[in-house]
C-alpha cells in the first residue's frame, strides 16, 4: 500500500461499499484507491478540491459517485450497452471517473475546460490503464463531439437550467440529464420546466456524508 494511503482510507472504503451494497471486484477497488491516491497528491499543487483530508475524500468524493450505480445500472439494463456518458464541468473526474471504474463496458467522457484539472485526469486515466475513458479540454459551448450521449451528468453546474440549456446540442434523442444536488431544488426545477421533463429525484444516502443528497433525472423537452 502507497503511504499516501492508510489502512483507514481502504477499510473506510471497502465499508462504505458494503454500505452502499455495492459489488466490486478487488481490483476495481484497488483502482478507485490508486486514483483517491492520485487524486490526494495531485490537489496539493492543482487545488481539484477543498477537501485535504484523504479520508474525508473516501467519502465525499468516491462514496457519493458511487451512490449512482444502482440507477446506471438500471439505466443500462433498459438501454443495453455500450453506453456513452460525458461528465460536464468534471474537475478531478467526479462523479465520471469512478463510475467508469465501476463500469468497465460503458465509455465516459470527462469535460472540463481547466487545463490543469484536464492534465490531471488524462495522467490518472493513463496510470490506471481506464480504456474506456475520454479526457477532453474544452469549454462545453465549443464542444462538439461525433456522436452525443446518452446521459450527461454533472455535480458543478450552478443550476439545472444552466446545465439543461447549456448542454442540450450534446445529449442523444430519448437521452437523460443526470444532475447530482444537495437539497431538494424545488426552485431550480420549477426555472427548467419549459425546457426539461422530470423523470425522477432519488435521494441519495451516502457513508459518511451529512446533509441531503440528491440525483435529479430530467429528459428534453425537444
Amino acid at each position: 500500500m502507497s503511504a499516501e494511503l492508510s489502512v483507514s482510507t481502504e477499510t473506510l472504503l471497502k465499508q462504505g461499499l458494503q454500505d452502499l451494497q455495492l459489488r466490486l471486484t478487488d481490483n476495481q477497488v484497488q483502482l478507485l484507491l490508486l486514483y483517491l491516491e492520485e487524486f490526494y497528491k495531485w490537489n496539493k499543487a492543482y487545488n481539484l478540491s477543498a477537501i485535504r483530508d484523504l479520508d474525508t475524500m473516501v467519502s465525499r468524493h468516491l462514496l457519493d459517485s458511487l451512490a449512482l450505480v444502482p440507477y446506471l445500472q438500471a439505466f443500462l439494463e433498459r438501454q443495453g450497452t455500450p453506453v456513452d456518458i460525458v461528465d460536464v464541468g468534471t474537475g478531478g473526474g467526479l462523479p465520471g471517473l469512478p463510475l467508469a471504474i465501476a463500469f468497465p463496458e460503458i465509455r465516459v467522457t470527462l469535460l472540463d475546460s481547466n487545463g490543469k484539472k484536464t492534465r490531471f485526469l488524462f495522467h490518472t486515466a493513463t496510470k490506471l490503464e481506464l480504456k474506456n475513458v475520454q479526457v477532453e479540454n474544452n469549454r462545453v459551448e465549443n464542444f462538439s463531439p461525433i456522436n452525443k450521449f446518452a446521459i450527461v451528468t454533472s455535480r458543478a453546474f450552478a443550476s439545472l437550467q444552466a446545465m439543461i440549456a447549456g448542454t442540450a446540442h450534446l445529449l442523444a434523442d430519448g437521452g437523460e440529464y443526470w444532475a447530482m444536488k444537495g437539497q431538494y431544488p424545488h426552485a431550480e426545477l420549477a426555472d427548467c420546466e419549459y425546457l426539461a421533463s422530470l423523470q425522477a429525484v432519488h435521494p441519495l444516502t451516502v457513508p459518511g456524508c451529512d446533509g441531503d443528497r440528491h440525483l435529479v433525472i430530467l429528459t428534453t423537452n425537444r
